[in-house]
Order: C-alpha cells, then sequence, then structure tokens
C-alpha cells in the first residue's frame, strides 16, 4: 500500500509539474520562444529575454542557497530599476512570497506592514534600506539584499548582502520548485485610506488569469514597445502592464520616475508604442512644453485607469494624439487588479464608461440587499473572476464580508447600461452628504473640467454644521490663467442642480498625489476642512 502511495505521489507531482502555470514559467516560455528578443531596458542596462531569464535563475539559486523558502514573506521596497523586475519573478521561482511596499509610506505604516505579514526577509535599494531596518522591531529578518550601494545608508550595512554579489557565480539553469498554481505569489497592502492597510493575497492563477485578460482586452502583442513609468510596487503597472508585456514577449522600458520630461523624451528615443498612465499623468504630459516638440508619432496604444479620466481631457488628448487608441482599465487591488475595459472604438460612443467586463470578468450591479439592480439603476459593482484575491491576509472576518453572496464587492458604485456597459459613479467613501442628499464628486468634477482656464480639479466634502458636508473644489489652474472662486460657482450654477454647486472654491498649484498618480483626498480633507469655518 504504501508503495502504492508513494507512485501515485510521484504521478501527481509529474502532472502538477508538466501542467503547471506561474510567473516563473511565464518568462521561461518567452524566453524559449525568443531568447535573443529585446526584453527590458533600464537606464543604460538592456537585457535580451535569455539575460533577462539568466539573471532571474541567478537570483533564485542565491535566494535558495541563503535558505530561502517556499511560503517566505519578503518584501521589497524600491523604486522603479531592472533588479525589481528580477526579484519579482526569481522570487516567484522559489515559491516566496512577494510583498511589494510604497516608499511614501510612513515608518508607522511601513512597521505594521512588517509585523502584520510575518516578513523574515528584505530586498532593497540603499535609500529604504534604513526604513526597513528602523522599522522591523522585533522581527527575526533571516536575509537582507540590496540591490544597489551608493554609500549613503547610515546604519548598518553589515546585515546587508548587495545583490549583485550574491547571485554572482550561481548557475542559469532553470530553479524548479514544488509549487501549484494556486500557491499564494504576492501580498499587496491596500493604501488604507480609511483604516489600516489590508494585505490583498493574490494566487499565481489569479495573477496570470489576469495577464491574459490584459492581454486580450488591451490588444497587446509581441511587437508593442512598452514604457513602464508608474512604481512597480502599484498592481496597476506591474499586473496590468509589466507581466502581461513579458507574458506576450514585448520589449519595456523601465523608468526611474513618472517625469513628463522623461516619458516624451523616451517614447520619441526608443520609438515606444504603448504606455499606461492614471489621467493626472496624463494632464502633466498634456501640460509640458516638450509634447508638442517630441515626435510621438509612434505612440499607437494609450491606456489609462487607477481614477476616472475627466471627459475634457481625453478629448484634448484624441485631438493632440491622433494617432493613437485609447483604453480605459478600471478595477482594484482585490482583482489583480483588472475587472473592465473600454475598447478604442468605444471611447466616443460610451465617453465616460468603464466598459465591459474583460475575459475572464463576470459582473453584475447590486443593492444594499446585495440583490441585482434592473439595468440603468446605481448600486455596488460586483465581480465573480479567478482574477480574485485568495483573501485578505490574516482577515477572514473582512474578506467574509468582501465575498458575500459568492461575489467579491468592489466597495465602487456604478450602473450598467442596456448594452453592459459599466459607468462608475463614485467610491462609497468619496460621495458626499450635503443636507441629506448625496452627491458624486466625480459629476462635479466632470463639470468644473469644461471651464476654460482648469487643468486639474478635486471635489471633496468638509464637515459643515448646517450642510453636514460642503461641496468644495479645489482648483489647479493652467498656467498663465487668472480664475475666481464667483466664475466657478457661476460656471457650475448654469450646468448642476443647485446643491451639488460648491459651496467653496480654493486654488492651488498642485493636488497631493501618490506615487501612482491618486489624488489624495483624505489629504485635501484635512487641508481644507477649515473653509467650514469662514
Amino acid at each position: 500500500m504504501k508503495a502504492d502511495t508513494n507512485v501515485h505521489d510521484d504521478l501527481n507531482r509529474m502532472l502538477n509539474r508538466a501542467r503547471r502555470n506561474t510567473l516563473g514559467d511565464l518568462l521561461a516560455r518567452t524566453r524559449d520562444r525568443m531568447p535573443e528578443k529585446f526584453a527590458l531596458a533600464y537606464g543604460t542596462q538592456r537585457l535580451n529575454y535569455a539575460e533577462l531569464d539568466d539573471l532571474v535563475n541567478q537570483t533564485a539559486h542565491a535566494f535558495l542557497d541563503d535558505g530561502m523558502q517556499k511560503g517566505d514573506m519578503i518584501t521589497v521596497m524600491s523604486k522603479n530599476s531592472l533588479d525589481f523586475v528580477v526579484v519579482n519573478f526569481a522570487l516567484a521561482r522559489v515559491g516566496a512570497v512577494m510583498i511589494p511596499i510604497n516608499y511614501m509610506l510612513t515608518g508607522e505604516d511601513v512597521a505594521y506592514i512588517l509585523e502584520h505579514a510575518e516578513v523574515s526577509g528584505f530586498v532593497a535599494s540603499e535609500e529604504y534600506a534604513g526604513v526597513l531596518d528602523k522599522s522591523a522591531g522585533r522581527l527575526d529578518i533571516k536575509f537582507r539584499y540590496l540591490m544597489d550601494a551608493i554609500g549613503t545608508y547610515d546604519g548598518d550595512l553589515a546585515a546587508w548582502t548587495a545583490l549583485s554579489e550574491a547571485r554572482d557565480g550561481h548557475p542559469v539553469d532553470f530553479v524548479d520548485a514544488d509549487l501549484n498554481d494556486d500557491d499564494l505569489a504576492h501580498v499587496l497592502y491596500t493604501s488604507g485610506t480609511e483604516s489600516r492597510p489590508k494585505g490583498v493575497m493574490l494566487s499565481h492563477k489569479s495573477l496570470i488569469s489576469e495577464y491574459v485578460s490584459s492581454i486580450v482586452d488591451g490588444n497587446m502583442a509581441a511587437e508593442d514597445v512598452a514604457i513602464h513609468a508608474l512604481p512597480l510596487y502599484h498592481s496597476a503597472q506591474l499586473h496590468v502592464f509589466l507581466g502581461p508585456s513579458v507574458y506576450v514577449g514585448s520589449s519595456g522600458i523601465v523608468l526611474g520616475a513618472a517625469s513628463p520630461e522623461l516619458i516624451l523624451k523616451t517614447i520619441e528615443e526608443e520609438g515606444a508604442t504603448q504606455l499606461f498612465a492614471p489621467p493626472t499623468v496624463w494632464i502633466a504630459l498634456l501640460r509640458n512644453p516638450d509634447f508638442d516638440k517630441r515626435d510621438l508619432s509612434t505612440l499607437e496604444k494609450c491606456y489609462y485607469g487607477a481614477a476616472i479620466m475627466p471627459r475634457e481631457i481625453l478629448k484634448e488628448l484624441a485631438e493632440r494624439l491622433p494617432n493613437a487608441k485609447y483604453w480605459n482599465f478600471y478595477g482594484q487591488t482585490e482583482v489583480a487588479p483588472l475587472a473592465t475595459a473600454l475598447q478604442p472604438h468605444d471611447q466616443l460612443r460610451k465617453l465616460g464608461s468603464a466598459g465591459v467586463p474583460t475575459l475572464n470578468v463576470q459582473t453584475k450591479i447590486v443593492d444594499e440587499q446585495d440583490k441585482e439592480v434592473e439595468r440603468g439603476e446605481i448600486g455596488e459593482i460586483v465581480h465573480r473572476t479567478p482574477h480574485t484575491m485568495k483573501g485578505y491576509l490574516h482577515d477572514p472576518e473582512k474578506t467574509a464580508e468582501a465575498f458575500r453572496d459568492g461575489w467579491f464587492h468592489s466597495g465602487d458604485l456604478g450602473v450598467m447600461d442596456e448594452e453592459g456597459y459599466v459607468t462608475i459613479i463614485d467610491r462609497k467613501k468619496d460621495m458626499i452628504n450635503t443636507g441629506g442628499v448625496n452627491v458624486s464628486s466625480r459629476e462635479v468634477e466632470e463639470t468644473i473640467y469644461q471651464l476654460d482656464g482648469v487643468s486639474e480639479v478635486a471635489i471633496i466634502g468638509i464637515p459643515d454644521a448646517y450642510w453636514i458636508e460642503a461641496v468644495t473644489a479645489i482648483i489647479v489652474p493652467k498656467e498663465g490663467t487668472r480664475l475666481s472662486g464667483d466664475r466657478v460657482m457661476e460656471f457650475c450654477q448654469e450646468r448642476l442642480s443647485k446643491f451639488k454647486v460648491p459651496k467653496y472654491v480654493d486654488f492651488a498649484d498642485e493636488l497631493p498625489k501618490n506615487p501612482s498618480g491618486k489624488i489624495l483626498k483624505r489629504s485635501l480633507r484635512d487641508q481644507y476642512e477649515h473653509l467650514a469655518g469662514k
């Protein structure tokens, strides 16, 4: 009987290995198809797919030789770099779990994530090594790898090993760990705008099924030359664009920052055909003087997401980049993160819509009792998809709440039309309760964007003794333009119901944003709550 059991186990292992589909397998297949194809560039570094795969294998061998095991929780804290990509795939080959951290978090937030995830290893650029050391507390950190060593860290670097030295001399043969498709690959922490951040658990299966949807619904191809400018710690850049780019075998240029000048220069110099950016970055590109000086004619595929694109900005983009096609990608971290897509041929016909569910997603709109509403009625957007997370780390109660009735509840309010197109009304938390009536911040923002001279606008609700929350507009004027609060209010009064018109208007040189380009409305609420006392 024991011999039969061993034979059965061996057979299962062989079957699993032959059928397995993990992030590490993904890169190996691309290497086999096109070893000499230009894969990634960062600064002066340029690798083909064979060289990229060799570097990943050497790094994975170094991790294993140092004692790293399947299931180890490893934090990665760095700005964009080639090593960020290499470590992503090397950890996947080992079976360790990657936890990328937003490098703009406070030390307190970093410490919370490290402790909550029970992290046992760090991979960091030198500028963030100190943050991790100071935030480690009583954790037993077994691995510390430094992506660069430029002599800026004033702490004890003796505990850190240079990643380049660690992998030097290690073999380049494939690291074949005992993994399954649904093993945990990444834990991504949400921004925690309303409470402590939650750890979103994504398996290899979740991510690769989402990559397939991104490729199909984003019309991605091996011929693309993609710019990866947004932070790779964020799921949008890492899992909607970089991962799928490697999957299909396209070429990518990783940028250290989403600088408008650098992005425009790179499009021209590399002949880039593909770019993803949130609306705030697209606006910054349009307003940059280099926009009309650079040759941007190769740019064919433009994607926006992470926040709602103002209609007026999309119209301007279409006018100034007439050869490009546009996609709207909507979703959130918990669905890895793509859920719906609006295709180029629908951009004008369904302007403002988030599109229809992508290939591997089923979506509906439900009321507060989780019953599907009629088409055209507002409710919460919910999904069923293999993209979906395995749950929130160490939080079965929040997981159960998010997956009630067998659907993932997004927390976004939306409406689905008769053709199945979803339009986002607002995040629940961004609905403003003014005088007992709900106002969508997005609707007011879309209106103000139609006013000449407006570069950016954010609508928030601030506490008010009479209104409960007062609708408030914070506006960044276009350079050389003068606007007044009275003009803004007059413009809104002509186009909006009286209760939706801002009670307060203020102007700013810029709006606070996180590295992924989202406007930090919580910061604005804190900054402008004093207006209600005027």
